[in-house]
């Protein structure tokens, strides 16, 4: 044979992975590695087979046609817009939806096994809040927003939100297609060969947009993402053909705050009347540690004309941690539980934070409304 084609997607990116988990099997692994070596996805074959197909084709029918692209095969295998790209050449047009980076809630068996999942889980599992419309308004002005992973799934409305704030001010944020999680989640589990293949998969994907200048930085607006992005330089520093390549993306980084710090009187003239609610502040560690941006968002936020009120112990982790809070469930309540007395003391009406663990880590114990801090400014900007 001279390929393995293998057409659904997830298990598509599992036999392209073979190679990688029976690494360290001698009896398997280079039968491993060259099976992932043939695995290819329906697309990927018949790419080049496009003129012989559409030979062999009826009539194209009128019916209005759109697409999914799953996760799967957007993400995973990076193959984001091939399909629409083979069907547009062969006479059919595909509508692509709005948000069409974002899982549809089958994810494997996640849609059989969540109704059943343990309490530790289903409280990492909120209901997501409707993402709205992504701006339509092009501007001068470009940014690459990263489309990570964990949260297009769980908090769709923070991209858009961001997406919008951006917007406000006169800038346009781009996505790019094949992109997918930063490498954070596989380096917390000490998978740093896996962290830096995800590392290499999204330097591949943003470079375009970077190197033709299009973009003048890349706000990563999950704080734990961020922390990872601006650490590509040192991850790849070692990889001839990735190090380049990987200090600019790095260099490019920008925490929200960093970039709206700037566009802070532009913001404020976009903001209707502000909201009188207490509001409270919980600074992840990766944004005031690993980012060492402890107190930027608070400056700002009183810039725009907010107070938020900081807790007792504010250089305390609340116990999302990465995947600590599913790998450790009751030392990671313990510390969600400290964090929500402390920040109970100031009476808030809404808490606020930057990084979705721990949003949704803190939402698990607290009847309070705790969203992304873009999330708020989004709700307090008038319509243009």
């Amino acid at each position: 044979v001279e390929a393995i084609v293998v057409n659904a997607s997830g298990c598509g990116v599992m036999v392209k992975d073979y190679g990688r988990e029976l690494a360290g099997d001698p009896a398997y692994a280079e039968k491993a590695r060259r099976i992932a070596e043939l695995a290819r996805d329906p697309i990927e074959y018949l790419a080049d087979q496009g003129e012989a197909l559409a030979q062999r084709l009826r009539s194209r029918p009128a019916e209005r046609l759109a697409w999914h692209p799953p996760c799967t095969l957007q993400h995973g295998q990076a193959l984001g817009g091939r399909v629409e790209a083979l069907m547009r050449e062969l006479g059919f047009e595909l509508s692509v939806p709005e948000n069409s980076h974002l899982c549809c809630g089958s994810a494997g068996t996640y849609s059989l096994l969540q109704p059943q999942l343990s309490h530790a889980l289903r409280d990492k599992l909120a209901q997501p809040r409707p993402a709205g419309a992504w701006p339509a308004r092009e501007h001068a002005r470009k940014v690459l927003m990263p489309a990570g992973c964990v949260q297009p799934a769980m908090a769709p409305n923070i991209d858009a939100a961001t997406a919008r704030v951006l917007d406000a001010v006169g800038v346009q944020a781009l996505r790019a297609q094949g992109g997918g999680c930063c490498g954070a989640i596989r380096q917390h589990n000490g998978d740093h060969g896996g962290a830096l293949d995800d590392m290499r998969r999204n330097v591949d994907a943003w470079w375009p947009l970077v190197a033709e200048g299009r973009v003048e930085a890349i706000v990563v607006n999950a704080s734990g993402c961020g922390v990872m992005v601006k650490d590509y330089g040192h991850e790849l520093a070692q990889d001839p053909a990735y190090a380049d390549k990987a200090r600019r993306i790095a260099q490019l980084a920008r925490d929200p705050v960093e970039f709206l710090a700037g566009e802070a009187a532009a913001l404020a003239r976009r903001l209707g009347q502000r909201e009188a609610a207490r509001l409270a502040w919980h600074p992840p560690c990766t944004l005031q540690h690993g980012q060492a941006l402890g107190g930027r968002v608070e400056a700002l936020m009183r810039e725009l004309g907010f107070e938020l009120a900081v807790p007792e112990n504010s250089h305390l982790c609340c116990g999302s941690a990465g995947t600590y809070s599913l790998l450790q469930p009751q030392l990671s309540h313990a510390l969600r539980d400290n964090k929500l007395r402390s920040l109970s003391q100031l009476r808030p009406e809404r808490v606020l934070s930057a990084n979705i663990g721990c949003i949704q880590q803190l939402q698990s114990g607290s009847e309070v409304p705790v969203q992304h801090w873009l999330e708020f400014l989004d709700d307090m900007v008038r319509p243009s």
